[in-house]
């Protein structure tokens, strides 16, 4: 890098200076030295420059070849030598004192040293102006000396490694550490460390905790090692190089690593203001009003904590203008809220959404969704509750909320939350504060004790980074999740972080700086030192920095002293903080103390400040008081508002917590789990019907106050107020001086019965209308209504108001104008009182009141008419043609999901009148948990009607009806009502009871059913009723007979249920049975089954037999009939299981004689004994004789084995076991002879076939041989030998046989006709088995070449020369005998004789007389042996076929020599 700074550092305050060149930073360090050097005056500031670079070497291995001297400090010392701080020394490169300096770096080097020195470092004139004086020889002969000063060290270092390696071992250590930087976007950076190991660390560099490789990313990254410094430069910085590096050195000794962040920052240019500002759009759609409305709206909602919560709204706007869209809002309690990971918007067009996507209790509030247009705006709210998740340890709290960070600085932070509302059970004992940096996952707890207090001073931050926190509740049961994780907090100093705005991306991290080197200036007083928060467990000091503290930062001495004392003792005795911020623990509570504050630099420690006051140590903000008296009140069906006096004595009040209880269960229930400043809330979420009482506690950061008293019991039902005003007023009759009105229920009652209507009139005279008179002053319970004394051919118009308990509604809007005549007309006036009732998805039932006006004759029928809702006048339509009688009507074949309304016209003998007002629109829809009327039939025959309602008030009512009209005679049926279910039983049915009958639930959403008793209905109800007057006990079984072990006989019958005053008769032919000697009884009542047994059965048993039952009215019984064959029948088996328990009395047969055949071919004759002792003894027989088989009874398992090995004929007969003991005996016999024994071999057979192999091809001599082997060959095994599915005529050529396990086919001299299939075919007495293998083509060649060449070797073997025998191993010979051996001599053609001695070719001479003759015979003769003849001596015979030699060897000896001695 250039020495010229960068244009973004000459400006800039916080610039790092390891941008400045090596080649200045090395000038400036030779200045820094002592002046005291072994080297001469000329060359004394270059020599203090070599010292600085090898300083780590010298000092690590003991080898300077200066002179002694202490090691340099990083720590700064005041003047009392007490550690204020630490010092980080600035890197110099050593690159070029290794390598030399070249003529222009070394002008440079002497330029920049004398200028910097001449600045900042030196005052003394004579001393710049040598420097800038020296020799261009003087520099060179600088730098020799320093090259070789280098290499003496470097040899010195090497040799005492090798001296005593393992004395100098050691893991690594950052002498230097990497520092971070902050730079602009395309600038370079470059980090760098020194680090000292041996043996020397291997040094690797991380991103993320991901290794960079330069030769991944060419001209990106540069990683260089030289003299244990470490350096990575990263070319050209863009956004992706914002990160956390590390530095990892590892050797044998261990492993070391160290951090530093690059933080890359990215200019903004200022906007120009000369430029105009932007203009919005022009309102095309001005002079327009939009019309809002929220439909589909979100009610109040409930969550639980860890789930996701969707709001929603249908908005329709009208006009709809595509292009102008509405400003969609939400708030949280009137906070308006923005999106985020814990929040989603989302606005279709039509529908506007919000997504909780993890729900915490921050999230509950109430919820305001406003949609903004530019006529105004409409708003929708409702409250969203969150419970707590489940607790990962039964009895732990709820997690705290709410944690914020305040008060940042540099190394300090105070964390704030919010106690839960749930504590599981026990109080909480203190909460734990965890902290994490932002980009890394690892938490960090900041106590080690819980703290009560709601509030955490947090130190030890590093200056610079970003950090989020969470807070954990705990109690004696356990910890609780911890709390929903707060805001990113920067620990910098507040001034710094209002000048730089906001945080730098990714981390959050700030540009860590060095001030500029100045002369060292100590920092004054600190002021303003105040106790800014006091607790039992901390105290919290703040204070302002001195206005005097020289040109670098100053750190801070907190001071504490004992009130009445003069001794001051230092907090923080080791570091220094850096915030004006201080928190101390482990202050004894009930102490009071004074603290002050020095500040300190490099320079030294200043003055102390003016002490506080004296502060006793202990909560100095109190848990509030209890609530005052708490008061509900109702508001709807589920929901109450509860109000209360606010605490008296609450400090920084947070809110209150209100809990639930339903009365008489002591179970409390938190409302809710946020806290409400206000002293009014909603409590939702309650059972319609159930009382509660109420609770409510004061919050603030000291903890939560006792419970305010409990409030009194309230029912939860809606509240009461005065009804709406009725509607829709019409005029049923007319006459002279009177008019018939009829009007509509109000749609909202008030939560009470309407108990009257007031009816009032007024004149209307040309239009313009008089004043109101009443037209009755007492209430009236219809809905129709006669008012009188009014003026003939006089316009009038009426008004109505409903009353209820609450007190008299608002009036009705006025009616039409009527006129007041009377009518005349011929046919009747319209139905009134309209009712929709049973609405289902395809029916519903419509009744209503006949007219009040009957025209000129009586009503004689209704027609009904239907339509769409939304469908045209026109579309009216006749639902009967025929004309009903009835007052009701069930319409049928409704479309589900569409909405109809109703109208009913009345007809006489004049004609059909006018049509009634039409009903309310009706949604054909069956509404969940819709329930119908029900006919029962009790035990006792009585038939009774049922409904039963979920949704009952406390002023429901049940309202039965017949043929929908309320009846009161109680003769016919009685109505009882208990809860929510409703029964009208029959008193006495008949057929003056068929008809429709209907059950009504009034204050709900239109429960109501029906049940047609028809006369076919009635019958089956009576015939049900008499069935349970007069019962039968069913049988789950019909009585059936069994045999039991020992013959015995049993009788059974099972019913389905029986009280236990049931009793049964037993009879037999009619006459009763009892218990006795020959019958056994037996009843259990539990499970209905009735029994009887019998030891025997004897000829007078025949016959039939009964079990009468009975249990109370019920009755029953059933009858088996044992007569004839199927008498007889039972008997033979009852009297054969008697003789079948007596022989099991003693050793008997469990498993009779029978065989099986191993893989072995071994047959085993095998039994199972039971009840066998150890005097149980076993005898095999066959044919009568006792068979030895020294067999040993295996009392475990009972098993009796005889094996016949090799089976043959002779082992045919009848075989026989006995086992016997003092209790009896047993036998078992088997017939192996005839049949029994062929079917036995087959079974062999088949075993051995089964073991048979694949047939296989083998060349022989004479032929081919096809062979397979069996496991074991049985003489009487018949097998077959095919050829081409032929079978084989055996010849002299072709012949089979046996030998061993083998069974084998010979095919001598084989042709090309013996190719095709072979197969082999055992006989098992069934289906058989065959083995087969083709003999053809490649097998058939391999196999005929074979043959020729095993032939070809047959031959030569039998006609090769080979001696056939007579000559000895060794002969011993006495000197002067004859020696005569012949050998006989065989080879066809004869074989040519050589005689050798000591492998040298013997000719016949006088000496050695070598014959052969006719042959056969080839003699060796010695005529006078001597001493020389000793030796090995051969035959060697040879013909065509081969060559074969015989060896013997000839010992002299002389004769007065000792024998055996070898001459």
């Amino acid at each position: 890098m250039s020495g010229s700074i960068p244009f973004y550092q000459k400006h800039h305050r916080h610039y790092d200076r390891d941008y400045r060149s090596r080649e200045t930073k090395s000038a400036i360090s030779q200045y820094q030295q002592s002046s005291s050097s072994r080297y001469s005056a000329q060359s004394s500031s270059t020599s203090k420059g070599i010292r600085a670079a090898t300083f780590t070497s010298l000092d690590e291995v003991g080898l300077s070849p200066l002179t002694k001297r202490a090691k340099p400090t990083y720590l700064a010392m005041d003047k009392e030598n007490q550690i204020i701080g630490y010092v980080v020394p600035i890197f110099r490169g050593s690159q070029e004192f290794a390598s030399g300096l070249s003529d222009t770096e070394e002008a440079r080097a002497k330029e920049n040293a004398a200028y910097l020195a001449r600045r900042d470092l030196f005052t003394s004139g004579v001393e710049m102006e040598r420097m800038e004086h020296k020799s261009r020889r003087t520099i060179m002969r600088e730098s020799a000396e320093r090259i070789s000063l280098n290499k003496r060290i470097h040899d010195n270092e090497e040799y005492h490694k090798r001296l005593n390696e393992d004395s100098l071992m050691h893991p690594p250590e950052f002498v230097i550490k990497p520092r971070s930087h902050t730079v602009w976007e395309k600038q370079c950076v470059r980090l760098h460390c020194t680090i000292t190991g041996w043996p020397e660390p291997r040094v690797v560099w991380y991103k993320n905790n991901v290794s960079l490789d330069p030769m991944a990313h060419p001209g990106k990254y540069k990683i260089e090692s030289s003299y244990n410094v470490h350096s990575l430069e990263i070319n050209r910085c863009d956004f992706d190089d914002t990160a956390q590096y590390r530095v990892s050195a590892m050797n044998s000794k261990g492993e070391l690593s160290a951090f530093a962040s690059v933080v890359v920052k990215r200019f903004k240019g200022e906007v120009d203001e000369s430029l105009p500002a932007p203009r919005p759009h022009p309102c095309l759609e001005y002079g327009v009003t939009f019309e809002t409305h929220i439909v589909e709206k979100f009610g109040v909602s409930f969550g639980r904590e860890g789930e996701t919560l969707s709001l929603g709204c249908s908005v329709i706007i009208y006009p709809s203008l595509q292009r102008f869209q509405p400003e969609i809002e939400w708030y949280r309690d009137d906070k308006l809220l923005v999106p985020s990971k814990w929040v989603q918007k989302h606005w279709s067009g039509d529908r506007a959404t919000l997504t909780l996507t993890h729900l915490n209790k921050e999230d509950e509030g109430l919820y305001t969704l406003r949609v903004i247009t530019k006529s105004g705006y409409e708003t929708h709210s409702a409250y969203v509750f969150v419970r707590d998740a489940d607790a990962e340890v039964a009895g732990a709290p709820g997690a705290p909320l709410d944690v914020c960070c305040q008060d940042a600085n540099k190394d300090y932070v105070i964390v704030t939350w919010k106690q839960p509302a749930v504590d599981g059970g026990n109080s909480i004992l203190g909460y734990f504060v965890d902290r994490c940096e932002v980009g890394t996952t690892h938490w960090i707890q900041c106590n080690d004790t819980p703290v009560k207090f709601a509030r955490f001073p947090v130190t030890g931050l590093i200056e610079g980074r970003s950090y989020i926190f969470r807070v954990r509740a705990v109690n004696k049961s356990g910890m609780s999740h911890p709390s929903r994780v707060s805001e990113p907090a920067v620990a910098m100093d507040p001034a710094d972080r209002a000048r730089k705005g906001a945080s730098a991306p990714w981390t959050g991290q700030i540009i860590v700086t060095e001030e500029e080197p100045v002369e060292g200036v100590v920092p004054g007083k600190p002021c303003d030192l105040l106790v800014t928060e006091a607790t039992k467990n901390y105290v919290v000091l703040s204070w302002k920095p001195p206005g005097e503290k020289g040109h670098e930062g100053v750190m801070y001495y907190v001071e504490k002293c004992v009130s009445g004392t003069d001794s001051w003792q230092r907090v923080n005795t080791d570091i220094p903080v850096k915030s004006p911020r201080f928190a101390l623990f482990d202050l004894a509570e009930g102490k009071s103390y004074s603290f002050r504050v020095r500040c300190c630099n490099s320079a030294g420690v200043g003055e102390p400040s003016a002490p506080t006051e004296a502060t006793v140590v202990g909560d100095k903000l109190d848990i509030p008081s209890a609530p005052g008296r708490v008061v509900p009140t109702r508001n709807t069906d589920t929901s109450v508002v509860v109000s209360w006096e606010a605490s008296r004595e609450a400090k920084e009040l947070v809110g209150y917590y209100i809990e639930t209880s339903v009365v008489g269960k002591n179970v409390w229930e938190p409302c809710n789990n946020k806290p409400v400043k206000a002293t009014r809330f909603i409590c939702h979420g309650l059972t319609t019907g159930e009382k509660y009482v109420f609770r409510v506690r004061a919050v603030n950061a000291a903890g939560i106050s006792e419970f305010s008293q409990e409030s009194e019991a309230i029912e939860v039902k809606a509240a009461i107020a005065s009804p709406a005003p009725p509607y829709g007023i019409t005029v049923l009759e007319c006459v002279r001086d009177s008019m018939v009105l009829s009007w509509r229920q109000p749609t909202f009652i008030g939560g009470a019965d309407i108990i009257g209507y007031f009816v009032d009139y007024r004149e209307v005279i040309g239009g313009v209308p008089g004043k109101w008179h009443e037209a009755n002053i007492k209430a009236i319970s219809e809905r129709a209504y006669r008012v009188s004394e009014l003026k003939e051919n006089m316009f009038y118009q009426f008004q109505v108001r409903a009353a209820n308990m609450a007190g008299v509604g608002i009036p009705s809007l006025p009616s039409e104008t009527f006129k007041c005549e009377e009518w005349t007309i011929a046919v009747p006036g319209p139905p009134h009182d309209l009712q929709v009732l049973e609405v289902r998805k395809d029916s519903l039932v419509l009744n209503w009141k006949p007219p009040v006006y009957q025209g000129r004759d009586k009503v004689n029928g209704y027609y009904v008419d239907i339509k769409e809702a939304e469908a045209d006048f026109e579309t009216w339509r006749g639902v009967n043609e025929k004309a009903t009688s009835k007052k009701y009507m069930k319409i049928t074949d409704l479309k589900e999901g569409v909405t109809y309304v109703f109208r009913v016209r009345a007809q006489n003998k004049a004609g059909v009148g006018k049509a009634s007002e039409p009903t309310e629109p009706v949604l054909a829809e069956t509404k969940p948990g819709t329930m119908e009327l029900a006919v029962e039939v009790d035990d006792e025959g009585v038939i009774s009607l049922n409904f039963e309602s979920k949704d009952l008030t406390a002023d429901s009512k049940f309202i039965w009806s017949k043929n929908y009209e309320e009846f009161t005679d109680s003769t016919r049926l009685t109505v009882e009502t208990k809860g929510n279910k409703s029964k009208a039983t029959f008193n006495a049915p008949s057929e003056d009871d068929l008809g429709v009958y209907s059950c009504v639930v009034t204050h709900t959403d239109g429960a109501s059913a029906s049940y047609t008793l028809t006369e076919e209905g009635l019958k089956e109800l009576l015939q049900l009723s008499h069935d349970r007057k007069f019962p039968i006990i069913p049988l789950k079984s019909e009585l059936a007979v069994e045999l039991l072990e020992k013959g015995r006989v049993r009788f059974w019958l099972q019913a389905e249920k029986m009280t236990p005053n049931g009793k049964v008769d037993y009879v037999f032919n009619d006459n009763m049975i009892h218990q006795g000697e020959k019958y056994k009884m037996n009843f259990d009542k539990n499970t209905g089954i009735i029994e009887m047994f019998m030891e025997s059965l004897g000829k007078e048993d025949e016959g039939t037999y009964t079990f009468q039952l009975q249990d109370g009215k019920a009755t029953n019984q059933s009858s088996l009939v044992l007569i004839g064959d199927v008498f007889k029948q039972l008997q033979k088996e009852s009297e054969f299981q008697r003789k079948e328990w007596h022989r099991k009395q003693g050793p008997h047969f469990v498993e009779y004689l029978s065989y099986e055949v191993t893989p072995e071919c071994i047959v085993r004759l095998k039994c199972k004994v039971g009840n066998i002792k150890k005097d149980t003894v076993a005898l095999w027989y066959k044919d009568g004789r006792e068979i030895k088989a020294n067999e040993k009874l295996d009392f475990s398992e009972g098993m009796l084995t005889l094996e016949i090995a090799q089976i043959s004929k002779k082992d045919a007969g009848v075989y026989e076991v006995i086992v016997k003991d003092d209790r009896g005996k047993d036998k078992s016999t088997l017939n192996l002879t005839d049949q029994g024994f062929k079917d036995l071999m087959n079974q062999v057979f088949s075993v051995i076939a089964n073991s048979s192999t694949q047939l296989k091809i083998q060349s022989t001599e004479q032929g081919i041989r096809l062979y397979t082997f069996v496991n074991y060959y049985n003489d009487e095994l018949h097998v077959t030998w095919h050829h081409k599915d032929a079978a084989i005529t055996f010849t002299d050529r072709i012949t089979s046989g046996v030998v061993g396990e083998q069974l084998w086919l010979q095919i001598s001299e084989p042709t090309e006709k013996d190719k095709g299939k072979y197969a082999i075919e055992f006989f098992d007495g069934k289906g058989g088995l065959r083995r087969t293998v083709e003999l053809s083509g490649q097998a058939y060649d391999d196999a005929y070449a074979e043959f020729q060449r095993l032939k070809a070797a047959a031959i030569a073997e039998r006609n090769r020369a080979r001696v056939a025998g007579g000559l000895p191993d060794v002969v011993t010979i006495q000197e002067g005998k004859s020696l005569n051996l012949t050998c006989n001599i065989w080879g066809d053609p004869v074989p040519e004789v050589t005689w050798l001695k000591n492998e040298r070719e013997l000719v016949s001479d006088d000496h050695y007389i070598l014959k052969f003759e006719s042959g056969k015979f080839a003699s060796f003769t010695i005529t006078t042996v001597n001493t020389s003849d000793s030796g090995r001596y051969s035959i060697l015979v040879k013909n065509k076929y081969g060559t074969e030699s015989g060896d013997f060897t000839v010992s002299v000896f002389i004769p007065d020599e000792e024998p055996g001695k070898k001459k």
